[in-house]
């Protein structure tokens, strides 16, 4: 499925519900950081995690994640690969590579 068709979907499934009333910039950027600590919680006992609730968890980021990028207006794909250009910037191969330091220590 294509990142249109899932937009389409997320749209739709909002719109059913009546529900985009309730889907404020600022309530949309709750509930993701709500959604991450829930994904986090899928290794607070077990580095492994169970698989099915991870997928089941990062799905649920993803999605508050596609709705505000939607309520603001911004192309998702976008959005990211800009801030990949910038990150390509700060962590160029040749200091960054195998390290996991942080940009201004490298």
């Amino acid at each position: 499925m294509s990142s249109v068709a899932v937009f389409e979907e997320l749209r739709a499934f909002v719109r059913e519900r009546d529900w985009a009333q309730f889907h404020t910039t600022e309530n949309l950027a709750k509930s993701i950081s709500i959604e991450a600590a829930e994904l986090l919680e899928c290794f607070q006992w077990n580095a492994d995690g169970d698989p099915a609730d991870i997928r089941d968890e990062l799905a649920d980021v993803l999605t508050y994640c596609l709705l505000l990028a939607d309520k603001l207006g911004v192309d998702a794909d976008e959005i990211i690969l800009s801030k990949l250009a910038k990150t390509r910037e700060k962590y160029p191969v040749e200091r960054a590579k195998g390290r996991s330091t942080k940009y201004d220590a490298l």
